[in-house]
C-alpha cells in the first residue's frame, strides 16, 4: 500500500521525486518539485512546501509544516515528542519551519509541550550537522548555528544571530538580533542584540563587525554603543534604567533598551568589572 500511495502522488505530481523505499503519511499533502530521499518516513498531516528537498532516513512527525524551498539533511528529525517528562504524547502541537532554510546532516527539531502551539523556526536560517533544537523554542529569520548546538526547550533567537559549534543553551532564555556566540559557549541568560557572548555567562562587547555588515549607519552604531555604555557596563542596572528613560533613542537602539528593561525570567547577560590587580614589589 505505500508503494501504491507513493506512485499515486508521483504521477500526480509529475515534477516531484519520491524514492521507492519511503513512506508517505495519506494524510501528508506534498508540494511540487519537491524530492524525497530513501527510507525516509513521513508520518502523519505534513505540509511540504514547492520545492524542498528531504534527504534519505528523515523522519517527519506529526503536524509538521515544511517552507519552501527548504532543505533537510541526511537522517534529520522534524517533529519528535518533546524531552520533557510531564509530556502528554496526545497533545495536538507541532513545528513550522519558515521557507529558504538549510538543514544539514541529523538536525533534530521537537514539537512544543502546549496545545496548539508550535515550535516556530522563521525563513533563511542555515542550521548545521547535528544541532538539536527543542520543544517551544522560536527562531527568526536569517540565523547560523554551526555544528552540535543544543538549545533548550522554549529559547527565543531573533535574527541574524551566529553561533559558534557546540554551544549550549539554557531553557527559556533569549538570543537578541545580531548577537553572535563563541563556540563551545554555555549560556543560562539572555544575550542582549548586537552582543558578543562566550564561555559561560560572559558578555564581551558589541557585535561592531555584525553591525557594520548589516547595514547599520554610523549614527545608529553610535546610539547602540552609548546604550551598550550605559545598561550593560556592569554598573548599577536600576540607575542605568532611569538614566535611559530620559531619554529618546532611535528604532535600533531602543531595541537593546527593551531588551534590558524586559529580559526573560532567567536575566540577562552583563559586562563584568574586573578588579585592579594588585600592586607588586618590584624590588
Amino acid at each position: 500500500m505505500p508503494n501504491q500511495k507513493i506512485r499515486y502522488i508521483s504521477a500526480t505530481l509529475q515534477t516531484t521525486s519520491i524514492h521507492p523505499s519511503a513512506i508517505i503519511s495519506p494524510a501528508a499533502v506534498i508540494g511540487q518539485n519537491v524530492k524525497i530521499g530513501p527510507f525516509t518516513v513521513i508520518d502523519g498531516p505534513a505540509s511540504i512546501g514547492d520545492d524542498v528537498n528531504i534527504d534519505g532516513h528523515v523522519l517527519i512527525r506529526g503536524r509538521c509544516t515544511i517552507g519552501a524551498r527548504s532543505q533537510i539533511g541526511w537522517g534529520s528529525v522534524i517533529g519528535a515528542d518533546p524531552q520533557d517528562l510531564g509530556f502528554d504524547p496526545q497533545t495536538d502541537s507541532g513545528v513550522i519551519l519558515g521557507e529558504n532554510n538549510r538543514l544539514r546532516e541529523y538536525v533534530t527539531i521537537h514539537r512544543a509541550t502546549v496545545p496548539n502551539a508550535n515550535t516556530i523556526i522563521g525563513n533563511d536560517n542555515f542550521i548545521m550537522t547535528g544541532v538539536h533544537l527543542g520543544h517551544d523554542v522560536v527562531m527568526g529569520s536569517h540565523n547560523i548555528l554551526a555544528n552540535n548546538i543544543l538549545v533548550a526547550g522554549h529559547v527565543v533567537f531573533g535574527d541574524r544571530c551566529v553561533v559558534g559549534g557546540a554551544s549550549v543553551f539554557h531553557q527559556f532564555v533569549r538570543i537578541g538580533d545580531y548577537a553572535m556566540v563563541q563556540g563551545m559557549s554555555g549560556l543560562s541568560l539572555d544575550v542582549p542584540p548586537y552582543c558578543l557572548a562566550y564561555e559561560i555567562n560572559r558578555l564581551a562587547s558589541l557585535n561592531a563587525i555584525g553591525l557594520k555588515r548589516g547595514g547599520f549607519s554610523p549614527e545608529q552604531r553610535s546610539e547602540i554603543k552609548e546604550a551598550f555604555r550605559l545598561l550593560l557596563n556592569g554598573g548599577n542596572r536600576e540607575a542605568a534604567l532611569k538614566e535611559a528613560e530620559t531619554r529618546t533613542w532611535g528604532a535600533a537602539a531602543a531595541l537593546l533598551v527593551e531588551a534590558v528593561r524586559h529580559p526573560s525570567k532567567k536575566g540577562i547577560l552583563t559586562c563584568v568589572r574586573h578588579p585592579e590587580p594588585p600592586a607588586t614589589n618590584n624590588r
